[in-house]
């Protein structure tokens, strides 16, 4: 049974449960390595169905986490998780380009949802997806872990607070060498939401927000690719800079075809960096009163996943709202349309 929040009286939480039940929707590399193991560590979720459109995956996975055929669903089929107490929550981990077809799915069907970033490919997409989670009364949550990564935090808390002053510059970049894949990999494809900016860009973007606490006002930027045979209708680099609303610059850089990890962020009194700053483990930094950031040895999609259960067994706003997700997108949108221009300043 399903039990009427208090606080917000349109989104529902489940009742006398001490987990939440999580359906991974897309079983590829990110759900099989990262997410399904995370799951085995959580206090306040776990895992207890699929959907896939692979059969042949099935079995494997019912094996390795006990779930029943009861929880087993495909895309054609999923709606009929509306049906199905065991699960509280879907979670969208197929390419972008699927995001919304899987997540309005999912809060039409009354469970809370979890997109995997990025967001989806369009403006239009996001905003469906939240209207969905609006009308149903399910909460919603894009996939930006590092958000609950312990030392990101400490430098969301720097910004906010103006610890050593007003920040006067960010610079950060993610990215790594694409290569061994396959010809027909979501990553290529424009429509599926591939390319530099879309797959890693929006690790800096989102860094450089959290990082800053602003809003973007402006964007300007320039996409290339070197590997023409890989990358017919993608980017495989982009370089851009982000105008915040107090004037502040961020000077990002995304690429499949480059090794890059890092948040730097420079104030009136002092600076920060992270480096990493968005790999899956060994996210670390210095400061430049001398402390030292040293990795946290927690895992960071297990940390993700508790955090986002709880705040929907406590009925309080996740760390990473839907719009969150959206505004990254619309800054991707941006800078997509400043390369076309020639790196021209594009306001938002």
């Amino acid at each position: 049974m399903m039990l009427a929040a208090s606080g917000f009286p349109n989104i529902i939480i489940p009742r006398r449960k001490e987990k939440l039940g999580v359906a991974l929707v897309g079983l590829g590399n990110y759900a099989t390595n990262w997410l399904a193991p995370g799951l085995e560590k959580t206090e306040h979720c776990e895992l207890r169905g699929i959907v896939t459109g692979t059969p042949s995956k099935i079995p494997v996975w019912q094996e390795k986490y006990g779930i029943p055929d009861r929880n087993v669903y495909n895309y054609e089929n999923m709606h009929e998780v509306a049906n199905n107490d065991d699960i509280d929550i879907i979670y969208s981990v197929t390419p972008p380009g699927l995001h919304a077809r899987d997540s309005i799915a999912g809060a039409e069907a009354g469970k809370h949802v979890w997109c995997e970033k990025p967001m989806a490919p369009t403006l239009e997409e996001c905003q469906a997806i939240i209207d969905a989670a609006g009308k149903n009364g399910v909460q919603l949550t894009i996939g930006y872990r590092m958000q609950h990564e312990p030392n990101t935090q400490t430098i969301i808390n720097y910004g906010s607070e103006e610890t050593f002053g007003a920040i006067t510059e960010v610079r950060t970049a993610a990215g790594y060498r694409a290569q061994g894949l396959p010809e027909d990999d979501w990553r290529f494809s424009l429509d599926m939401g591939g390319g530099a900016l879309y797959d890693m860009g929006v690790y800096p973007i989102n860094a450089a927000r959290y990082s800053t606490g602003k809003k973007a006002l402006a964007v300007s930027g320039i996409q290339s690719v070197e590997r023409e045979e890989m990358f017919r209708e993608v980017d495989e680099t982009t370089v851009f800079d982000i105008e915040f609303n107090d004037g502040t610059i961020a000077k990002c850089k995304t690429s499949m075809g480059e090794n890059v990890n890092y948040l730097e962020v420079d104030c009136e009194e002092g600076w920060y960096y992270l480096r990493p700053a968005s790999s899956y483990s060994g996210v670390g930094g210095e400061v430049s009163d001398g402390t030292v950031l040293e990795p946290d040895p927690g895992h960071q999609q297990a940390r993700q996943m508790d955090n986002d259960a709880l705040a929907i067994k406590e009925n309080k706003p996740p760390i990473v709202p839907g719009e969150d997700g959206m505004e990254d997108i619309r800054i991707v949108k941006g800078v997509m349309e400043s390369s076309r221009r020639g790196g021209a300043r594009v306001e938002l």
